[in-house]
């Protein structure tokens, strides 16, 4: 039960939780002011087992890709300073440092030791946010500040291959492998399988673009975000359709290995159609690199919150302040913020790690102005 200094509680317990409570933190909320609810204490388990499935040794992100709520130092800056050389430094001013798996951990773990989550962590899956005069019930309390940071509402996999292993999940190679999608993890996949002496064949949907970050750069600027928030909701929701497409980043390191592979006839690409029949039936094995199940419909806590308080919508985004709140439950003397993948109708990159703490730092402001 709420013992009645408990003011702010966040709903989750991984990477976007992680950053909402180092915020909170730096702003000055005390441990016995917040409470977590999670199912798993360790905020970056669910990650590292994902990372781990896909063989993953670096991060997509950049040096700000960093859990703590200040900006500097970055993973750059850190890793140039544990190393003793500046090259981490020289690649991030051009854009092209990417931090390890195992740095990033390490720093997580660091940043999880020095907060005092274990102090707020509590073991409890929450399946209601109860919206109530002046805050919000879950959990047994009563919350005036909630920041949700559940992440992403289960793995996705198409219908015609409901069987099939996904991308994230432990797996090892078959001789003769199928890959179906066309982003980030299924190019990790190719490279990987590849790696491993299978023939890999390639199936697609659409072609992917290339780019080196999940969403053009402009949506992680203030100038950028600032044209976003001011289109109307038809055409948001139309950008963040368009950005949904499958990307990973160009460069030979990627091309090199899949072009040398389609040479020796390693590696082929098929075009996905309704027609399930056209998966080839040589392939010993189906890995589905499908990415994360979409919408608000498919998470249970937001579709409850949507249904039984009149949440505003918009196609499959739950609608948002700029700054990643909820408009129809906040107000002067409460706050329900959306952190991860479910805030991207206020910052379109939401599933990254600076998505969350664009999400953090806006519930700060929040939860600090009623104090």
């Amino acid at each position: 039960m709420s013992r009645g200094d408990e003011r702010c509680a966040i709903v989750g317990s991984g990477l976007a939780a992680l950053a909402g409570y180092a915020a909170l933190r730096r702003g000055g909320v005390r441990p016995e002011e917040i409470v977590v609810f999670g199912t798993h204490d360790d905020p970056t388990e669910v990650w590292r087992t994902r990372a781990a499935s896909i063989r993953q040794r670096r991060l997509r992100s950049e040096s700000d890709g960093h859990l703590a709520a200040a900006a500097f130092p970055g993973l750059a800056v850190r890793e140039a300073l544990r190393r003793g050389t500046p090259a981490p430094l020289i690649a991030s001013v051009a854009n092209r440092y990417h931090p390890s798996v195992d740095a990033f951990v390490a720093h997580a773990n660091a940043l999880r030791a020095r907060s005092g989550w274990e102090q707020s962590f509590r073991a409890q899956r929450i399946a209601r946010i109860a919206p109530v005069a002046g805050g919000f019930e879950l959990g047994g309390g009563t919350f005036a500040h909630v920041l949700v940071a559940t992440g992403h509402p289960g793995l996705a996999k198409p219908p015609e291959f409901a069987g099939a292993v996904h991308a994230y999940e432990p797996h090892d190679y078959a001789s003769r492998v199928a890959i179906v999608g066309a982003g980030m993890a299924a190019a990790t996949e190719w490279l990987n399988a590849l790696a491993a002496g299978s023939e890999v064949v390639s199936i697609r949907r659409r072609e992917p673009l290339r780019r080196p970050l999940n969403v053009p750069r402009p949506f992680f600027s203030k100038r950028g975000l600032a044209a976003f928030h001011a289109t109307p909701p038809e055409r948001r929701a139309a950008t963040l359709r368009e950005l949904s497409t499958p990307s990973y980043p160009a460069g030979a390191a990627w091309d090199a290995p899949l072009d040398a592979a389609m040479a020796d006839g390693r590696f082929r690409v098929v075009r996905l159609t309704s027609d399930a029949s056209q998966t080839p039936q040589a392939c010993e094995q189906v890995i589905c690199a499908t990415g994360f199940n979409q919408g608000w419909e498919q998470d249970p806590l937001l579709a409850d919150l949507v249904e039984r308080a009149g949440v505003a919508t918009h196609a499959g985004w739950v609608a948002l302040a700029s700054d990643s709140t909820v408009p129809d439950l906040t107000d002067g003397a409460r706050t329900l913020s959306l952190s991860g993948v479910a805030g991207q109708w206020a910052f379109p990159a939401a599933d990254t790690i600076a998505g969350a703490k664009y999400a953090a730092h806006g519930f700060l402001r929040r939860a600090c102005r009623t104090r």
